[in-house]
């Protein structure tokens, strides 16, 4: 069955008629004196012409409109199986993230890579849950809303930069903003998994206040502080640089997590990474429920193709083909 999305674009058929009635007509142009049965002959031609010439046109417009409306074919009904679950990425892309320091299949990548390549995988098992992709720097925005699309979230994530929004960590803003998307949805369990390697350090919202306001609307936040566990501090010229491991503010992480009933995983290599997503993933599942789902196929590109055929044949191609023997 065909389903017209927009079938207000139909109030637009007669206006071609409209501008005919209404707009001035074009001046005449200078007559041509010719013999009289050749002008007959000529113009009896040209009146038949015409006419097929503008029903032509009226029927090109016509498929144009109908295009315009978008004609929907309605698919079988298809049953999507939903969690009541919505999940929220928020991942820090800061400076420190392309440190090279997590053990991944035999050679040491850096953070953001092990990322990519977990988080993808867990990603892709949450079919039925609401994802979204929050990533943060110095400042923190929404990459990808919440979607049952968990394919686009992968591909976002994927996609990201190292810096892409600023250098620094802003802990405490990604968790408002991931709240405040949370927040909207009447989903029965709202999960934030927050990933880090540093100390807040930018943005205008403590963490801790941050995860009091998640705990207001029922948001559970997991931390994971990612990082080697085997940095050590270094001396250079006298003075104490701390290794990438004493940037984690391992005490704020913790904080944050149990104030929301979460919990907080430390993640020093890759296989730890990977075991903290599979216990996030494996929480206590939710009573699933059923919905049906009616896809629809557009088919608004037959009928354009249609007026685009007729269109060319419109065009005036014997005098395109006399013009191109002219200037053979």
């Amino acid at each position: 069955m065909i389903h017209f999305a927009w079938p207000w674009m139909f109030l637009a058929l007669p206006l071609p008629w409209l501008l005919r009635r209404w707009l001035p007509p074009a001046a005449p142009g200078a007559a041509l004196r010719l013999p009289h049965h050749v002008a007959l002959d000529d113009a009896a031609r040209a009146g038949a012409a015409r006419r097929w010439r503008l029903w032509i046109a009226a029927l090109a417009w016509v498929l144009v409109v109908t295009a315009a409306a978008r004609p929907q074919q309605m698919a079988p009904p298809e049953s999507l199986t939903r969690s009541g679950r919505a999940l929220m990425l928020a991942v820090d892309v800061s400076g420190s993230m392309s440190i090279q320091d997590m053990p991944m299949g035999g050679q040491t990548v850096s953070r953001f890579g092990a990322v990519k390549a977990i988080a993808g995988d867990f990603i892709a098992r949450r079919q039925g849950d609401e994802v979204g992709l929050v990533l943060f720097g110095t400042h923190a925005y929404l990459l990808t809303p919440l979607t049952f699309d968990i394919s686009t979230v992968a591909k976002q994530l994927e996609g990201a930069a190292i810096g892409l929004a600023g250098r620094e960590t802003a802990l405490g803003d990604a968790i408002v903003l991931a709240t405040k998307h949370l927040a909207k949805l009447p989903a029965r369990s709202r999960v934030l998994v927050l990933l880090t390697d540093g100390v807040n350090t930018a943005g205008s919202v403590a963490p801790l206040d941050a995860a009091k306001l998640a705990a207001s609307t029922g948001v559970r936040i997991y931390t994971i502080g990612i990082g080697s566990a085997d940095s050590q501090s270094i001396s250079v010229f006298g003075m104490r640089i701390p290794g990438p491991n004493e940037d984690l503010d391992i005490p704020a992480l913790s904080s944050i997590a149990g104030y929301t009933g979460g919990k907080f995983f430390r993640a020093s290599d890759a296989d730890q990474l990977a075991e903290a997503y599979r216990s996030i993933d494996a929480l206590e599942p939710l009573a699933r429920g059923h919905s049906l789902l009616r896809p629809r196929e557009e088919r608004y590109p037959w009928p354009l193709g249609a007026a685009m055929l007729l269109a060319c044949t419109l065009l005036p191609w014997r005098a395109l083909r006399f013009g191109a023997g002219a200037f053979a």
